[in-house]
């Protein structure tokens, strides 16, 4: 069976920076340079799994600091109270504020935890090289690429928070060792979405039609 025409047979990369088609030698050695933006460009990102891997794993070891540990310390009236995001969640939604609670549980909870089991998928799927939707795995990674900086919500709040409590003087809150390890998580989980190149789903699917 004859090969797929795809950007690499056709000896064209895209640029990651601006997106342009720049017609290269694909038997040359490179280093090839985008023809619009002039940033480096390659037909695959240099380790991309291995990078990938490596920044799932550090935000897996993470996410676990990052629930146990408290994320805020509100002292007023000489009351201190320590919250982990679950046990905010969980005060949030006693108290009936049920929209800000949702919020902070999908930005906290659902949207860390499925981006490490969707991009860990993603790349043990390349790794296995299943055949299995390529379309649909291509459009699950770009979910995952599209949300991961809602995660940073509820870091936000925290900042927010902190700055109108001081402004007016209220009381005292600060932000403890479980937000650091949940910003860490959230920037780990973006550099893997980043690292990760979804042109590699397609390449065992190319290779099955060549054989």
């Amino acid at each position: 069976m004859s090969s797929p025409k795809t950007a690499l047979n056709n000896g064209v990369i895209a640029c990651h920076t601006c997106h342009n088609l720049t017609k290269v030698d694909i038997n040359a050695s490179g280093p090839f340079r985008c023809s619009r933006c002039h940033s480096k460009i390659s037909s695959r990102k240099p380790n991309s799994l291995n990078r990938t891997w490596a920044f799932l794993i550090a935000a897996t070891i993470l996410y676990i600091p990052a629930n146990i540990f408290p994320i805020m310390t509100v002292v007023s009236f000489g009351k201190e109270n320590s919250d982990t995001i679950l046990s905010g969640i969980i005060y949030l939604m006693g108290s009936g504020q049920w929209v800000i609670g949702l919020v902070v549980f999908f930005a906290s909870i659902f949207v860390p935890v499925f981006k490490i089991v969707a991009l860990s998928f993603l790349a043990l799927s390349v790794h296995l090289k299943l055949k299995w939707k390529p379309k649909t795995r291509t459009l699950l990674y770009r979910i995952v690429e599209a949300i991961g900086r809602w995660s940073m919500i509820d870091v936000f709040m925290i900042s927010i928070l902190i700055a109108l409590v001081k402004l007016k003087a209220l009381a005292t809150v600060e932000a403890e060792s479980g937000a650091i390890a949940f910003a860490a998580v959230v920037i780990l989980t973006m550099l893997a979405a980043m690292t990760f190149d979804p042109r590699l789903i397609w390449d065992q699917v190319e290779d099955i039609r060549n054989d």
